[in-house]
């Protein structure tokens, strides 16, 4: 049995990031050999990520990363279990570790990111359930990008809420201004869709439906049904498609207004709303 030293509890702490008697553990039952605790340690980790499958993750940390000429964007959200955590400095270095790796690699899916590759060898995966193991805690990643003209991006004051969105025809507007604007609108009004036509064809039923059974328990004749569900389906439209929600700033105008306005012919292609906890 090889003699576990402070100093080597020390090293493999410094190479890890994981706890003291987490190191001095790993060591011993690794006969002191270093590549053989650290596996121990992702062993660790990854059986507390089983064990805590079910667990909520309502709290964590929002980044987003627009590229310099401003068509594509990146947005990664870790989530964890407690308030506590999402504030420690490791977290937020993963966060950023996972954040950089998404610009580097221009990871089209979150299945490609994961599977990244670091400089250390692990993956951002790896990195992942590593430090689950160190903190005790689930995490969970959500990763989103979106390339258009111009895209413009959002982190909602309690860094927990993102959002991504592409514009066209933006001329010569301050994407900046309207673009957060936008960005803001979608993180409080959580539109479904771009516009009425990007509705799934689910929801669109599901509303017709509702609106026929509110119109026939309030005594409407069948006949009418059909179209009173339609006249329900349009503010349905109206109240959660984005272009065509009122704007949180002026309810005189509607989004497509706002955008048409700023300059002629803007508008939104498309949009990603992340929000941990929510």
């Amino acid at each position: 049995m090889a003699a576990i030293t402070a100093a080597d509890v020390n090293k493999l702490r410094t190479m890890t990031g994981a706890g003291m008697m987490d190191c001095k553990k790993a060591l011993t039952e690794a006969d002191g050999d270093f590549e053989a605790a650290r596996d121990i340690l992702r062993k660790q980790g990854q059986k507390i990520a089983d064990k805590r499958a079910d667990n909520e993750t309502s709290e964590g940390f929002v980044a987003v990363a627009v590229s310099e000429d401003g068509t594509t964007g990146k947005l990664v959200a870790l989530a964890c279990e407690t308030e506590s955590v999402a504030k420690v400095a490791n977290f937020r270095e993963l966060v950023q570790r996972i954040l950089d790796a998404a610009v580097r690699t221009n990871a089209t899916s979150q299945e490609e990111l994961l599977a990244t590759k670091e400089e250390d060898g692990l993956t951002i995966q790896e990195h992942i359930t590593d430090l689950m193991g160190k903190i005790g805690e689930k995490l969970n990643l959500t990763y989103v990008t979106l390339t258009a003209e111009k895209v413009a991006s959002y982190i909602h004051s309690d860094s927990k809420k993102g959002v991504l969105v592409g514009l066209k025809n933006v001329g010569g507007a301050d994407i900046a201004a309207v673009g957060r604007d936008v960005a803001m609108q979608i993180v409080a009004m959580k539109p479904v869709a771009v516009d009425k036509d990007g509705v799934d064809a689910s929801i669109t039923e599901r509303e017709i439906e509702i609106g026929k059974e509110q119109a026939r328990a309030e005594g409407k004749p069948e006949a009418m049904l059909e179209k009173i569900a339609q006249g329900k389906l349009n503010k349905f439209y109206k109240e959660n498609t984005l272009l065509n929600q009122e704007f949180v700033k002026d309810n005189s105008l509607t989004i497509a207004q706002l955008l048409d306005k700023t300059s002629k012919g803007m508008t939104v292609t498309d949009f990603k709303r992340v929000a941990i906890g929510a």
